[in-house]
């Protein structure tokens, strides 16, 4: 322990003994770990802003969208084969056990006149189940309910963005919009959601009865999306087994025929999403790095200095009886020490170079514990690694020829 100590205090003052010069040697380890630890955040922070996106989807949300077609052996893409209808919805309502709420999407674009100006959007035509499956509360008004959707009744519930955009500085409930000249009454505004993991703002939305929708508005069979939800997480393998089965049974598809719809969840794209941050982050991370070799070369280009200022040193160590191992660890603790304390600045420097870029780019920036370790120990192997050669050129030296140096 005593020698520990020993060899730290020598170091420590080999180190003070030209701060400039040290200081200049670490910037590379010190740029290195600020910018690794800056990246990694970057990676984290949109991971996080991603899974957050994926949450405000829904509670527990299955998606079922149309399946895929092929002419002549070649795929058309995802949803070319769309055979979902409002049937559908309503045999996932009735027959299905692990779903507590189905809703069908019909979706019908165009320009919406109203308050002090118009405002182009699409209406989505969707079921009472829909605020459930979404948990989407209201900002203020109703949804609306069961009545509404049996006689199809011309009501409206404005996303945040709609609202803003007809209504500027009021509240639309109450009011009356028309939807490709068909008039609707707006009786409630959705709470703001923000954007999708795609970048899509989820509030530029109108939401309206199905039945309405479909009968005014759109006035297809076919419909793009059906939305269903489960008690818990813990049920959704087994309730998207259970949509395919339902599914398969009123399509009627015989066992050797692939299903003509896809089942997913938002599991499946969070994933998606952590895999494409997850490269992005090593990515980030990688290229980083390249400054920390960068910084080990500085250290070494330094430390070999370093052997040759202290030569005749180094010979009066071996002259009264230090042995070579001696003289290798002396220098190897002084190149770590230096890689050490460069990566301490370097992790200072990271975590307000990450405070920095949120508040300048507004970007979502997380700097987790195992970074910092990380980062500090990958110094320290830069440290060693590098500092390497020149100890063992000084404990290599010869004591005569040592002392004889000028």
């Amino acid at each position: 322990m005593r020698r520990t100590m020993v060899l730290l205090k020598i170091a420590w003052q080999s180190i003070l003994r030209n701060p400039l010069r040290t200081l200049l040697t670490m910037l590379g380890i010190i740029i290195g770990v600020g910018a690794v630890i800056v990246m990694v955040a970057v990676g984290l922070g949109a991971k996080e802003r991603i899974n957050q996106q994926i949450q405000n989807l829904g509670t527990n949300m299955i998606i079922l969208t149309a399946g895929a077609s092929s002419q002549g052996g070649v795929s058309q893409g995802a949803q070319s084969f769309n055979r979902l209808t409002v049937a559908n919805a309503e045999a996932l309502r009735r027959d299905a056990t692990l779903l507590t709420a189905v809703s069908p999407v019909i979706i019908a674009p165009g320009q919406v006149i109203g308050g002090v100006g118009n405002w182009r959007t699409h209406t989505q035509g969707v079921s009472t189940d829909y605020q459930v499956i979404r948990d989407w509360p209201l900002a203020s008004g109703t949804f609306f309910d069961l009545t509404d959707q049996r006689n199809a009744r011309k009501v409206a519930v404005l996303g945040a963005t709609v609202a803003e955009n007809l209504f500027p500085g009021q509240d639309p409930v109450g009011q009356e919009i028309q939807i490709r000249s068909v008039p609707f009454k707006v009786i409630g505004v959705l709470a703001r959601k923000g954007q999708t993991a795609g970048g899509a703002d989820q509030d530029d939305v109108i939401i309206a009865p199905y039945t309405t929708v479909q009968t005014r508005l759109a006035g297809r069979q076919f419909i793009p999306q059906i939305l269903a939800a489960t008690a818990s997480s813990a049920d959704i393998p087994a309730a998207m087994e259970e949509i395919r089965a339902i599914m398969r049974e009123q399509h009627r598809l015989a066992s050797w025929e692939e299903d003509d719809f896809t089942v997913r969840n938002q599991t499946d794209l969070a994933q998606a999403a952590e895999r494409t941050t997850e490269v992005m982050t090593l990515l980030l991370a990688a290229i980083a790095s390249i400054s920390l070799l960068v910084g080990g070369i500085g250290i070494m280009n330094i430390m070999l200095v370093s052997v040759t200022e202290r030569t005749r040193e180094i010979g009066i160590r071996l002259a009264v009886g230090a042995h070579g191992a001696d003289v290798l660890t002396q220098f190897l603790v002084e190149s770590t020490v230096m890689a050490l304390v460069g990566g301490a600045l370097g992790v200072v420097a990271g975590f307000a170079g990450a405070r920095l870029l949120a508040s300048l780019t507004g970007w979502d920036t997380v700097v987790s514990p195992p970074t910092v370790v990380l980062a500090l120990a990958f110094s320290a192997a830069v440290g060693i690694f590098f500092g390497f050669y020149p100890a063992r050129k000084a404990a290599k030296l010869n004591p005569i020829d040592a002392l004889r140096y000028e």
